[in-house]
């Protein structure tokens, strides 16, 4: 038999999945008595039971956490996942991991169904940019910290692990113009909403205005390999002086080096590249390619650790970990 959902209430409702549990958790101070009524009235029309309830203590465990990644395609989705569970499994815990594939909505259905197997907490690499996404998770008392991505609105006092992605592309601007570089062209892919590009856009155009260079960002959100390689074209073209490219995340790497190939274009005598990347392959490529390295499976263990803290104390406080991020000199600029 299927059981309705906070979802499926707040939909007939007409109200978001956060008043619902709000609602049920009888915090009313900023809910109107119409609100309340329409709740209690959708409730009692749909037979909706509650699995749980934040107004009694969780008298049992799963010993499941959740871990929702925004495209397990991605290596590094992929290591994430991994640096959770070697610690998680070790301490007695499952995993129920699940693909977002960078939609909020997608997102939001995966969070609903990890209410439902009541887990013990949940790990997520965020879709979303506004906590409101996240928000019945707190008030169901369930533990949780974000990872990788920055949430604009987050609370002080949940748990997040980071890298240092906006000081990172700062000093690359460093190096850049230390190497007598022009122009920074960045190239994007937007898939989520709470992108970890966002903060390394902002740290390249903040220090090409500093120090006197021109930075442009080419996204290719929408666009196939043909689409880039017209617009990257027409950009070098029509950029006077010498031009680095970056690459802000791994997987672009691949679309820029078919792209080079395809049109005849060496590094770093042509232009130079530099990636966000996160695996060891590209060492091999020419004599290598200048890397902003990201530590992905400590992320994930710092992620789990902070979970299971919260687990243990009974508590849905925690803090933010800022990893850094490191350099890799290697001949491509």
């Amino acid at each position: 038999m299927k059981h309705t959902t906070i979802s499926e209430v707040a939909r007939a409702a007409g109200v978001s999945n956060t008043t619902v549990s709000r609602y049920l958790n009888g915090k009313y101070s900023k809910m109107g008595e119409q609100t309340k009524q329409k709740i209690a009235a959708t409730i009692k029309q749909l037979n909706y039971v509650p699995a749980s309830s934040a107004r009694r203590l969780r008298s049992a465990k799963s010993n499941v956490v959740g871990v929702l990644v925004g495209d397990i395609g991605n290596p590094f989705s992929t290591l994430l996942a991994k640096g959770i569970d070697d610690i998680l499994q070790p301490a007695g815990y499952d995993i129920v991991l699940m693909n977002t594939n960078n939609s909020c909505e997608t997102e939001a259905r995966s969070l609903e169904r990890l209410y439902e197997l009541q887990a013990d907490g949940i790990i997520v690499q965020p879709d979303a940019i506004h906590f409101d996404q996240f928000q019945e998770c707190i008030d169901r008392q369930i533990p949780l910290v974000l990872a990788d991505r920055e949430v604009v609105d987050q609370p002080d006092t949940v748990g997040k692990v980071t890298s240092a992605n906006m000081d990172a592309c700062y000093r690359l601007g460093r190096v850049l113009h230390a190497r007598h570089y022009h122009n920074i062209l960045s190239i994007s892919a937007h898939f989520a909403q709470a992108s970890g590009q966002i903060p390394r856009i902002a740290g390249l155009k903040a220090t090409a205005k500093n120090y006197g260079m021109n930075y442009y960002n080419l996204e290719t959100k929408g666009h196939n390999q043909q689409w880039l390689k017209r617009e990257l074209q027409n950009a070098l073209d029509n950029l006077i002086g010498k031009t680095v490219v970056v690459s802000l995340m791994g997987p672009v790497l691949f679309d820029l080096l078919d792209i080079f190939h395809e049109l005849g274009i060496n590094f770093p005598d042509d232009v130079g590249l530099v990636s966000f990347d996160d695996w060891s392959w590209s060492r091999y490529v020419q004599d290598g390619i200048y890397l902003m390295r990201q530590d992905v499976q400590l992320m994930g263990n710092v992620a789990a650790r902070k979970l299971l803290i919260q687990i243990a104390q009974g508590t849905m406080m925690s803090s933010t970990t800022i990893l850094p991020v490191k350099m890799v000199d290697r001949p491509s600029i």
